[in-house]
């Protein structure tokens, strides 16, 4: 059984499928319809940069997914892969869930580009630039994390964040908690804490106004159900319910990514290969949560036509 996993933030680099576009005329058509969708040339600044403006989270989340749901339509369009047939389970990392409800068919194209920026600068504006903070913590577990979490928020938000994998966890929150807890991490027996360099604390109580933007955005929303199950960042559980997907994709702004037990719960139910679309971000994670597993990033055309040879 293979699941098909889509990369979230973070994963965004000045120059992202500008080889696939040349290569892949599904490729481009996604990459335009984009463009067309959001009244912006995206493409171009995935292309040329410059860096500091693809990374601002309104421009880095709908161009994460159009990445992915671009190597995926060359995969499925050019490629002769059916979803259906090739994989049993879809699943993305934050804003890649969005990604995988795309692929599967709950939304269409261009809203999702148009729900990611939404989303992107809803999570930018809840909370001012300085005030929250993101750390990851290595060689911690999710209840070492909640410990150190606890011990550092003395009043302020510091909370797990993303449950990467047994040996990677990120804390979301204040900055001066995010800084403490970065400060007694060691001692409470993490390997070490590192700062992430984003621009707002992601899944974390702060980002309640970010919610309920997208509590809004969604009502208007049709919904279809999955041409496969989902497996949600919220529960890490399936679902094919289109009003259980809604209120999941709300809750996933303020919730935790609960990843390791996502991919944890894939193996669990017959899952044995993990395909990445768009990134090579998820495969090492899923490496250290499943190790028997076949792990497979595809990025480039010749990525593309192998898994589409071996698939078919």
């Amino acid at each position: 059984m293979r699941a098909f996993l889509f990369p979230g933030q973070g994963s965004q680099a000045v120059g992202m499928g500008a080889a696939l576009a040349q290569a892949s005329r599904a490729a481009r058509d996604v990459f335009e319809q984009v463009d067309e969708a959001l009244g912006q040339n995206l493409f171009r600044l995935m292309r040329d940069g410059p860096e500091d403006e693809l990374k601002l989270t309104e421009n880095a989340q709908p161009a994460i997914m159009a990445h992915a749901l671009a190597v995926f339509a060359s995969l499925t369009r050019e490629g002769g892969v059916d979803l259906r047939k090739a994989a049993s389970f879809v699943a993305g990392h934050s804003l890649g869930e969005y990604s995988a409800l795309c692929a599967a068919g709950s939304f269409g194209l261009p809203n999702t580009a148009k729900l990611l920026k939404i989303r992107g600068r809803a999570m930018q504006a809840a909370v001012p630039v300085g005030v929250g903070a993101m750390a990851a913590l290595l060689g911690a577990d999710v209840e070492l994390a909640r410990k150190i979490a606890e011990a550092a928020a003395q009043g302020q938000v510091c909370e797990v964040a993303n449950d990467n994998d047994p040996s990677q966890v990120v804390l979301s929150g204040h900055a001066a908690a995010i800084e403490r807890a970065i400060g007694m991490a060691k001692d409470m027996g993490a390997k070490r804490a590192v700062l992430l360099p984003v621009s707002a604390p992601f899944h974390c109580s702060l980002m309640q106004p970010a919610a309920d933007a997208m509590a809004d955005a969604l009502s208007y929303e049709l919904i279809e159900a999955p041409a496969v199950p989902l497996y949600a960042n919220v529960t890490a559980a399936p679902t094919s319910d289109p009003d259980a997907i809604r209120g999941q994709l709300v809750e996933q702004v303020t919730g935790m990514v609960r990843w390791r037990e996502s991919i944890a719960a894939m193996a669990e139910a017959g899952a044995d290969e993990f395909v990445e679309l768009g990134g090579k971000v998820l495969g090492p994670m899923v490496k250290r949560i499943a190790p028997e597993a076949k792990v497979t990033s595809v990025v480039t055309i010749e990525d593309i036509e192998a898994l589409a040879k071996e698939i078919a």
